[in-house]
């Protein structure tokens, strides 16, 4: 099963995506967690310790192992095969299988086609060919969608908050996504925090979209100001994250019965 996290910046994406992570560790031998978010905070989230975090380079930067992949003079192989070396690149942390992609590089005084087109057949090793769980915690906005690494997805998962701005910004996902055959498209709602809050993104969404609420929570905030191997995730957000994977878990394998 292969899910996308987008969103709008400061929603709590990864938040989220950090979330899901744990639970479906929880229950499965092993989850791959892409950080594709240029910004870099997914190691965190899922509790690999700040100086351990720091010391993951990212894939892109891998210049030896790409060039053994993708071949080492002025052509390279444009789709080389990576699905029985995944693990080199990952870092463990339990039964989590964390990779930190690196930016795409652009422009420049140095042709990093070779880096691109490396990260590219890397995520679609693990979206297509991946048995397990994979979740991909995307960068902010809706760029990443321009450059096509959410192709093979079972589901796109679009966080959202309880403003216009956020709501506008998923709408364009959705619309996006569509454009690259993911059809499956759904909505989490986070930091909820009244009633109203909750009504009003209701009524953004056709019914069934949204897949669950989180409710505002000041002790995630509090987490933030903590180092990540000191804390742990709030059990009400694990809660309420635990019945939205149910909600995923049936919504992919209702999708791929039909």
């Amino acid at each position: 099963m292969k899910l996308a996290i987008s969103g709008k910046g400061g929603v709590g994406k990864t938040t989220i995506a950090s979330a899901l992570i744990k639970v479906f560790a929880a229950k499965r031998s092993a989850v791959y967690a892409i950080d594709a978010d240029p910004d870099a905070c997914l190691a965190s989230g899922i509790g690999i310790p700040d100086q351990e975090a720091q010391s993951i380079k990212p894939v892109v930067d891998m210049r030896d192992l790409i060039r053994s992949k993708s071949g080492g003079g002025a052509f390279y192989v444009l789709n080389p095969k990576l699905d029985d070396a995944v693990e080199e690149y990952c870092y463990r942390h339990g039964n989590v299988w964390f990779l930190r992609m690196g930016d795409v590089k652009k422009g420049g005084s140095e042709c990093y086609c070779r880096e691109n087109t490396f990260l590219h057949a890397l995520i679609s090793s693990l979206l297509l060919d991946k048995g397990e769980v994979v979740v991909m915690d995307m960068g902010a906005g809706i760029e990443h969608l321009t450059r096509g690494t959410a192709k093979g997805v079972d589901m796109m998962l679009v966080v959202v908050e309880p403003t216009k701005n956020s709501i506008n910004t998923a709408h364009r996902v959705q619309e996006m996504a569509g454009d690259l055959g993911i059809k499956n498209v759904k909505i989490i709602a986070n930091k909820i925090a009244s009633e109203k809050q909750k009504q009003f993104i209701a009524k953004s969404f056709p019914d069934g979209d949204v897949l669950g609420f989180i409710p505002f929570n000041d002790i995630l905030w509090a987490n933030t100001m903590e180092s990540p191997d000191k804390v742990e995730s709030g059990r009400e957000l694990l809660d309420q994250i635990e019945n939205v994977c149910q909600k995923i878990e049936k919504e992919v394998g209702d999708l791929r019965r039909d």
